[in-house]
């Protein structure tokens, strides 16, 4: 096996001398700590175990015990940690997951999804050696249902690794996954158990291509669709480690350090696992997905002598842009081929009310806006649980049986952000759309990020529709409009996509070549030239297409199209491109993002919340919860739970749809 850690063994390595050094460094008064960290992370695991051993014969002491009284807080978790043997430190991990009261599922799945054989069995050995009890039971004892039947799959450490594949077996795996879930009303999670849990690596990258074939999505959609939970949490990560472990514990440190807080025990437990076997893949992929390097986030993240340690172990910084190494060109390759050959089904969160009566929903509105005071319950629950077009019929009717105009009834009994979000239910998208964009162009400032927003995720339908209800509105037109409120590239980006003419259809194989060598080329011409080239191809393609010209790419260059606009673009004409690159990726995964940055931290973007809440909700804002679940490890409902207040959260948790 290649080695890809950046933790190696000491070649003049002396086990007493070691020792001696780290009993100076922790006798007398305070400790020095440095000495301590720099020696411990520059030893392999196993020349660790052996200065334990030349610690005790030549002081008569324990090292582990005597690092736990001189160290304190995370440094001292870490390098305690650091000192274990990988078994018995992932053994301790999955006791502290479910000893007490509650269980750290989440530890649970990480540990178990993305183990090989030989290291669940050390672990279950070192697990009775260390507590005398059996992992298997403290399991059982501690879970439930698919969830538990996996994890003692699992921990049986019986995956096939012989590396060969049967081809007839392939196919039949392939179609056996999709009749148990996406072919059939309910799900058969035995047979996901058994295929997921026991079949080789090589094997299983096979059959996710053979079900993307059969299904028209990724393995990854359909578990999304069709389990829940822990059990879904676990499949998902079972899924993810077969494709690429390193791009597995990646996203998993991501998720340790981003937003508020760090959650050290995952940090920890990832940075000493992977030291000695992949952090270099880990650190690759992590560029590949994020804005900034592995080493850089923890160093914004930790602290003190707890940082230097995770930067001893880390190995140092990488350029954001650099080229990748040849693992990591493949997984992006891969990520952009699996993109381009899934099929997502978008699904909504709002479906058509059964047995409406837009006379009887206007009578009740009326009502409930009749008098003094206003029944903001009645008004939300008819608005936000019937469609457009039914909020249209409801609209029409209250002007035929009322002679009253509903739009300005409710702008006038509601206020602030309830009366934003009910309004902008109650306009058409093409109207909703021209108003988002005028308040985004109106006034001192402009909200560059909201015409982003709309013209990179709109069809050329959506474009064309909005541009005449902006034009009927305001007496004016679109172009006009972002020619007279933006400049330079940006404004040329912009009226481009504003034409609504994108072409349409597939992929055209050899012209996505030639498309991926023209980007390639324009990275090293002057700045005007290259962003010129992109808009000409980025603006203009189909997104079928530039999946495949985004794939090319990377082997044009070994460089991922993503990484390459951030760190040669910049300000709105970078976030532009990389708008229109994430939705060509992933758009439910764009959006999610869009919702994440509208709550997190202090204050609310309640523009953007309210914008993509009204116009994602019958398009695929079930699909974008899913995504916003796996990415921040938090559910939108809980988000928006914590974020917002009143009727006003009511209504955007109707939209929502549920909690995940």
């Amino acid at each position: 096996m290649v080695f890809r850690g950046t933790i190696s063994a000491d070649p003049d390595f002396d086990p007493s001398t070691d020792a001696e050094a780290l009993y100076n460094a922790m006798k007398g008064m305070g400790s020095d700590k440095e000495a301590i960290l720099d020696l411990v992370t520059s030893r392999s695991n196993a020349q660790r175990q052996e200065i334990i051993t030349a610690y005790k014969c030549s002081y008569g002491k324990d090292l582990i015990e005597d690092l736990k009284y001189e160290l304190t807080g995370k440094f001292e978790r870490l390098i305690v940690s650091l000192m274990r043997t990988p078994a018995y430190h992932d053994a301790k991990e999955i006791h502290d997951a479910v000893k007490g009261a509650g269980t750290n599922e989440r530890c649970l799945i990480e540990v178990m999804a993305s183990r090989n054989n030989r290291q669940i069995h050390d672990m279950v050995a070192a697990y009775k050696d260390a507590y005398d009890r059996d992992i298997e039971e403290d399991i059982i004892t501690d879970t439930s249902g698919h969830f538990k039947k996996m994890l003692v799959v699992l921990l049986q450490g019986t995956r096939d690794e012989s590396g060969v594949v049967d081809a007839d077996l392939v196919e039949q795996d392939a179609q056996d996954l999709y009749d148990a879930g996406e072919a059939q009303w309910g799900t058969d999670e035995a047979k996901f158990i058994m295929i997921l849990g026991n079949r080789s690596v090589t094997h299983l990258h096979m059959v996710f291509d053979a079900y993307e074939k059969i299904a028209e999505m990724s393995i990854e959609d359909s578990i999304k669709n069709e389990l829940s939970g822990d059990f879904e949490r676990l499949m998902l990560a079972v899924v993810q480690c077969i494709r690429s472990v390193p791009m597995f514990f990646a996203r998993r440190l991501y998720k340790s350090m981003k937003g508020l807080g760090t959650a050290d025990n995952t940090l920890i437990r990832i940075m000493i696992s992977r030291s000695e076997i992949d952090m270099l893949d880990i650190r690759e992929c992590f560029r590949l997905m994020y804005e900034k390097s592995l080493y850089n986030m923890i160093k914004d993240d930790t602290s003190g002598d707890y940082k230097r340690t995770l930067l001893n172990l880390c190995g140092g910084d990488d350029d954001l842009a650099g080229e990748f190494f040849p693992e990591a060109a493949q997984i992006a390759y891969k990520m952009w081929e699996l993109s381009s050959m899934t099929r997502v089904q978008l699904r909504p969160t709002v479906r058509p009310a059964s047995n409406f009566d837009p006379a009887a929903d206007a009578q009740a509105l009326r009502k409930a806006m009749k008098g003094f005071g206003t029944d903001e319950d009645a008004i939300i629950d008819i608005v936000a649980q019937r469609t457009n077009s039914q909020r249209q019929e409801i609209r029409q009717a209250f002007k035929s049986l009322l002679g009253r105009d509903l739009m300005k009834d409710l702008k006038s009994e509601l206020s602030k952000n309830l009366e934003r979000l009910i309004i902008g239910l109650m306009l058409t998208p093409a109207e909703f759309d021209a108003k988002i964009m005028r308040k985004a162009m109106e006034g001192a400032g402009t909200d560059e990020h909201a015409l982003i927003e709309i013209l990179v995720t709109r069809s050329n339908e959506e474009i064309l529709a909005m541009n005449a209800a902006y034009e009927d509105a305001y007496k004016k037109s679109m172009e006009e409009a972002i020619q007279s409120e933006t400049s330079g590239h940006f404004c040329r980006i912009l009226v481009s996509l504003v034409q609504g003419a994108r072409e349409e259809g597939p992929a055209d194989v050899e012209r996505a070549n030639a498309d991926a060598q023209e980007l390639a080329d324009a990275c090293n011409a002057e700045s005007d030239d290259m962003e010129m080239k992109f808009m000409s191809i980025l603006c203009t393609r189909s997104f079928p297409h530039l999946r495949r010209v985004f794939q090319e790419f990377v082997r044009c260059t070994n460089k991922d199209i993503e990484q390459i606009i951030k760190k040669e673009m910049s300000g709105d004409v970078k976030n532009a491109f990389y708008a229109i690159v994430r939705s060509v990726k992933n758009q439910p995964c764009y959006f999610a993002d869009r919702l994440y940055k509208a709550m997190k931290g202090l204050g609310t973007d309640d523009r953007a919340l309210i914008r993509i809440m009204v116009s994602r909700s019958e398009v695929d804002l079930f699909n974008i919860r899913k995504e916003f679940k796996e990415t921040h490890d938090v559910s939108l409902h809980e988000f928006i739970q914590g974020d917002t207040s009143g009727d006003y959260r009511k209504t955007l948790l109707i939209l929502c749809g549920g909690e995940d």
